[in-house]
C-alpha cells in the first residue's frame, strides 16, 4: 500500500514527493525543512522519500512509502503520473510540494502544487554546450522544458536566488503563477566561533582550498593555472588544496595539467571528505575559493562563508548576490585575474583579517531556521488562499 491516510478534515495536509534526493543539497535541504518545523497545530506533512533520508522524529511528519521501483527515473515517472494522484485525492491533500522542480502529477482540483528552481544547468547554454555531444546534452535539454513547464504550471515556485529568479521569469515572459524567494541557510556547525582542531589531512604549512565536484563549471583547470601563474611571481608557501570527488574525465584533464604545469608537489586532490570536516577545512584555510560560473544558490560557498576565512570567488552571478561586498571577485574563466587578485589580498595580513570579519557577518544573513520559517509560512499562506 503506498500510504494510510489521516482523516481529521481540520488538518491541513501536505504531501512532499522528495524521492529525487537522492544525496548532497536535496537532502541537506529537506533535513532542515524539517527540523526547524514550528509551529505544527492543525498541520499534517507526508513525505516519500528515499529510505537514506533520516529526518527528525516529529508529531506532524509522516513517511509515507511505495512498493514501485522509483529508483528507476522513468517508473518514478510513472508512479507520479498515475499513482500520486490518487494518493493526493484519498488523502485529501492541500498542498503537493515537489522540491526536486519537477511536477509530473496532476493534482486534485483543490490541491496546490508547490515545486522549487534548484538546477541551473539545463538553463546555461554556455555550460550545457561544453559537455560533448551524446546523453549529457539531451538530459539537459528534456529538463529545461520540463522543470520551465513544471514551473508555469505550479501555483508557487521557491527560488533560492534573486538571480535564478530573473532567469526564470525571462524564460517564462513573466507567466509565474507565484513566485518567493528563500534562499538556504548555512548550518549551525559551519559558523566557526573558535578554531577547531586542524584534521590530519590537511598540510602542516598555509593553504588555499577549493571544495567542489570537479566539472567543467566548477573551473578547477583555470583554478590550477591561475596558481601556477602566481607561482611564478612570487615565493609560494601555501598549497592549492582541490577537495571533492574527481573521478570525471574533467578531473583527469586537471591532473594532466597539474603534471605538465610542474604542480605535483603544490596541488593537492583529496578526494571526497566527510562531510563533518568541512567547517575545520575552511576555518584553517589562508584563503577559500569558489570559481563556479554555474550556480542557483551555492551551498559550499554558504558553508565557506561561516568560517569567517577570506574569500576569492567568482565573480559571475549568483556569487556576488551572497558574497556582496565581504569577498573579493575574479573573472573564473580568466587564469590571469585569478593570480592578480590573489596577489592583491595574500600578503596583506590587515586586508586578510578585515575580508574574514566581512565574511563572518555576511554569513549572518543566512539561516537555516530563517528558511524553514519563511517556506512554511509561504506554503501555509498558498494552501489558506484556497480555502
Amino acid at each position: 500500500m503506498d500510504g494510510n491516510h489521516n482523516s481529521g478534515a481540520t488538518h491541513m495536509k501536505i504531501v512532499i514527493n522528495a524521492f529525487s534526493a537522492r544525496r548532497g543539497g536535496g537532502q541537506t535541504y529537506l533535513l532542515n525543512l524539517l527540523q526547524y518545523l514550528e509551529d505544527c497545530s492543525g498541520l499534517d506533512i507526508f513525505i516519500f522519500c528515499p529510505d537514506t533520508l533520516r529526518f527528525p522524529d516529529h508529531p506532524a511528519v509522516k513517511r509515507l512509502t511505495t512498493s514501485w521501483p522509483i529508483e528507476n527515473p522513468l517508473l518514478r515517472a510513472l508512479w507520479e503520473k498515475f499513482v500520486l494522484s490518487k494518493i493526493l485525492k484519498e488523502i485529501d491533500a492541500d498542498i503537493l510540494f515537489c522540491p526536486g522542480g519537477l511536477i509530473n502529477t496532476r493534482a486534485p482540483k483543490r490541491c496546490k502544487t508547490v515545486t522549487m528552481f534548484r538546477n541551473m544547468i539545463p538553463f546555461d547554454m554556455s555550460v550545457r554546450q561544453k559537455y560533448p555531444l551524446g546523453l549529457m546534452r539531451i538530459r539537459n535539454w528534456l529538463l529545461e522544458h520540463s522543470m520551465l513547464s513544471s514551473m508555469m504550471k505550479a501555483d508557487m515556485v521557491i527560488f533560492i536566488s534573486e538571480f535564478a529568479r530573473k532567469v526564470i521569469e525571462e524564460k517564462s515572459h513573466g507567466h509565474l503563477r507565484k513566485a518567493v524567494t528563500i534562499p538556504h541557510g548555512i548550518n549551525d556547525h559551519f559558523k566557526i566561533d573558535n578554531l577547531p582542531s586542524k584534521p590530519k589531512w590537511l598540510p602542516d604549512c598555509e593553504y588555499l582550498l577549493y571544495v567542489s565536484i570537479f566539472d567543467v563549471y566548477k573551473n578547477q583547470m583555470e583554478v590550477v593555472r591561475g596558481y601556477h601563474l602566481l607561482k611564478s611571481r612570487r615565493e609560494m608557501k601555501e598549497k592549492l588544496i582541490l577537495a571533492g570527488h574527481c573521478t570525471a574525465a574533467y578531473a583527469l584533464k586537471v591532473m594532466e595539467e597539474i603534471q605538465r604545469l610542474g604542480l605535483k608537489n603544490d596541488v593537492i586532490l583529496t578526494g571526497n571528505i566527510a562531510y563533518q570536516e568541512l567547517p575545520a577545512a575552511y576555518a584553517h584555510a589562508k584563503i577559500n575559493i569558489f570559481a563556479s560560473t554555474c550556480e542557483n544558490c551555492p551551498n559550499i560557498l554558504l558553508e565557506a562563508m561561516g568560517a569567517g576565512r577570506p574569500l576569492l570567488i567568482s565573480g559571475i552571478q549568483p556569487m556576488p548576490e551572497f558574497g556582496g561586498e565581504a569577498a573579493v571577485y575574479f573573472d573564473p574563466f580568466d587564469p590571469e585575474d585569478f593570480a592578480r587578485q590573489i596577489m592583491s589580498i595574500i600578503d596583506a595580513p590587515e586586508e586578510l583579517d578585515r575580508l574574514g570579519r566581512m565574511v563572518a557577518k555576511r554569513a549572518e544573513k543566512y539561516d537555516w531556521k530563517e528558511t524553514a520559517h519563511r517556506t512554511w509560512q509561504a506554503i501555509r499562506e498558498l494552501a489558506l488562499s484556497g480555502k
